[in-house]
């Protein structure tokens, strides 16, 4: 396999597929080149993937399958020890790999990888949260209990704002619940996973229990339309969440997808406003804004439109966009050429429908690469399309209202409902808040309501299709399936001693 070092990280070339244990070349000659977003470089190149790859790795991991679901769940989760070890030891080299190929800042990059192995932490507590329940004497002489045991093949489908923390939402769950699994990870950041298979292999998983694919739509569809596969698992936008939630529906699979996001944060006059500016800058501003819990929209009630809006336009004008492997770096680039334009079109956009500009990212960011500064705009109007748009870039908008119950109805307006977050020292006002706030996540004097692993992961409208949630116990449940036994047995069957 044709390796080369960048910045002390073995890259591949070329990425290869990981299929019953062993690394193959992907049927499909055609090649999209993956690109470092702070220069530019052509790091790597990522097949676009063929039905031929699926196929692959759906029969491994479906031959796989019938001894790894009778393997005892304490002997599943002795591999997620062992990984959760090999994840810590490795943590500088995967940080510095996720930033080279993600762009976000090493610190950042950090942060990832503990959230992942807090998955893998959650997930080896499998031989409790599996358990079902019983009762005996349901009627006389009759027992009743229900179990759960695992679904099959299942997939994963994962984005490139987090390549290594959410792939980890699905797979350490998917695998002790009895699973076989198979990731297709985003071809903008295919490097990440690649590598963590490499360090996996000393584990000596059985061949098929674990495998990666590549590929761009059509490695999806032939995930989407193949028999074999129970349950299909998706990070992404809003609309490719709803074609593959139809297209995994219709062929009778179990689906969760997790949407676009238009976060709200809500800012009362009796907050700690230094807090407030720090919390919600971090959350705009953090990982380039590329995080589907970043706050987009600040809302200031009364008295605090002008407490807020100068300290947070101080704050965004002073964070410095640089390379993500620079250790004074706070804001790394967006992911592609495309993403910047995308927002310089928002921001010039949301401008033109009337909204002022207090700090403009498009000027003085560095020059290589995909760079933009914070930008906030101040009040976007509410025809804006803006107001409705997921911008995922570092772009936070401010707007208005008297009275926080104005503040929730604008929440209740917005299409998504991923995260809303309140300051305020007002414990009533944060109860109303909690009460009413029309989103899965939600923050109290937190800027990033990011859900440990103990708990769902929980988007409302279109933020989510589906039922159950990826994460705890919500993940347990999606990857298993109940059945209710009843049993009678008489005492004349019964052998005599």
């Amino acid at each position: 396999m044709e390796t080369t070092s960048t910045q002390d990280v073995t890259v591949q070339h070329e990425m290869r597929l990981f299929v019953n244990g062993e690394w193959h070349r992907s049927k499909s000659d055609s090649r999209l080149p993956v690109n470092n977003p702070a220069t530019g470089k052509v790091i790597a190149t990522v097949p676009t993937g063929a039905g031929e790859d699926v196929n692959a790795a759906v029969a491994a991991a479906a031959a796989a399958f019938p001894e790894w679901r009778r393997t005892p769940a304490e002997d599943r989760i002795q591999y997620l020890f062992k990984l959760k070890n090999i994840l810590e030891d490795h943590v500088e080299e995967l940080a510095r790999l996720i930033t080279i190929e993600n762009g976000k800042t090493l610190a950042e990059s950090r942060a990832e990888l503990k959230r992942t192995v807090e998955n893998v932490e959650v997930a080896c507590g499998i031989p409790m949260m599996m358990q079902g329940y019983n009762l005996e004497d349901v009627a006389q002489g009759i027992d009743e209990m229900m179990i759960r045991q695992p679904l099959g093949v299942v997939a994963a489908i994962t984005p490139f704002n987090f390549p290594v923390m959410v792939p980890f939402w699905f797979l350490p769950y998917a695998i002790a619940c009895g699973n076989t699994f198979i990731l297709k990870p985003s071809e903008k950041v295919p490097l990440s996973m690649s590598h963590l298979f490499e360090l996996m292999e000393p584990l000596k998983l059985p061949p098929g229990v674990v495998n990666l694919v590549h590929g761009t739509r059509p490695v999806v569809d032939a995930l989407l339309d193949h028999p074999d596969v129970r349950a299909i698992s998706f990070v992404g936008s809003t609309p490719v969440a709803r074609y593959i939630y139809a297209q995994a529906a219709a062929h009778g699979k179990r689906v969760q997808c997790q949407g676009g996001a238009k976060n709200h944060v809500v800012i009362l006059p009796d907050s700690d406003v230094e807090m407030a500016t720090r919390i919600t800058a971090d959350s705009a501003f953090g990982c380039a804004g590329q995080r589907c819990l970043a706050v987009s929209v600040a809302v200031t009630v009364g008295e605090a439109q002008r407490l807020f809006r100068q300290p947070i336009a101080d704050a965004a004008g002073a964070i410095r966009a640089a390379s993500g492997l620079d250790p004074d770096a706070q804001m790394g680039p967006v992911i592609t050429p495309e993403s910047k334009r995308r927002i310089e079109g928002l921001i010039a956009q949301g401008v033109g429908d009337g909204a002022a500009i207090l700090v403009d990212g498009r000027k003085g960011a560095p020059e290589k690469g995909n760079f933009l500064k914070p930008t906030v705009l101040d009040g976007v109007p509410a025809a804006s399309a803006l107001s409705n748009t997921e911008i995922f870039g570092p772009v936070l908008s401010l707007v208005h209202a008297k009275t926080l119950d104005e503040a929730i109805e604008l929440l209740r307006q917005n299409p998504y409902g991923n995260q809303a977050s309140i300051f305020t020292s007002s414990g009533a006002a944060a109860r109303k808040f909690r009460y009413e706030a029309p989103a899965g996540n939600i923050g109290v004097n937190i800027g990033v309501a990011a859900p440990m692993a103990t708990f769902p992961f929980s988007g409302w409208k279109s933020s989510f299709l589906g039922v159950l949630h990826g994460q705890g116990r919500d993940a347990v449940e999606f990857y298993t399936e109940e059945k209710v036994v009843v049993e009678r047995w008489p005492k004349e069957w019964s052998r005599k001693f």
